[in-house]
């Protein structure tokens, strides 16, 4: 397994603006440690978050929201990308379309892909479902995804395995494979 970790859609208007709530706050922390331990084990993190133009198809759905060069499509403060990492810009859903995050996993190794950010049931979901397309194994710590609702969230984790063969785990559970798997090569 030679994972990378994605960070969908951290950003600004996500977390405390137009579209936040309290709710998707509660991935800051454990996806902080996530990305931490994924740095020191050497597995790539690559942020994917949206970027829009106003003739974007989403402005239909969500009005404005993550425009292409504001604050609001920024990466929060808590979650900023380190020197090491890589940042792709999207203008759907999917992290995989039209970003070039498949070339880059390939030139990479990556064969799994660890999904994290918002939201479960939307961004999650549509790159796990273009990850799923183009055969890389799939990793989703639940505590480093949320949605809208409680509601969406569970049927979103309960879709990525049922319908991607996703493993739900948690965020230490990776974490503690990456320590032993670098202990072992190490």
């Amino acid at each position: 397994m030679k994972p990378a970790v994605l960070v969908i859609d951290m950003l600004n208007d996500f977390v405390t603006g137009r579209l936040g709530n309290e709710r998707v706050r509660s991935v800051v922390v454990p996806l902080q440690g996530l990305l931490e331990r994924a740095r020191a084990a050497g597995i790539p993190v690559v942020y994917v978050g949206d970027a829009h133009l106003p003739s974007d198809p989403e402005m239909a759905v969500w009005g404005p929201h993550a425009m292409k060069g504001t604050k609001e499509a920024e990466t929060i403060p808590e979650l900023a990308p380190q020197s090491s990492d890589i940042v792709l810009e999207k203008r759907t859903y999917s992290a995989f379309y039209e970003t070039g995050l498949d070339l880059l996993l390939r030139s990479l190794g990556v064969d799994t892909v660890v999904i994290t950010g918002l939201h479960t049931n939307i961004c999650c979901r549509h790159t796990a479902a273009d990850a799923f397309a183009r055969a890389y194994a799939i990793v989703v710590p639940e505590d480093c995804v949320n949605a809208f609702t409680e509601e969406e969230h569970r049927e979103g984790i309960a879709y990525l395995h049922r319908v991607y063969g996703a493993r739900i785990t948690t965020s230490e559970e990776l974490a503690r494979e990456w320590a032993a798997r670098q202990t072992l090569v190490g």
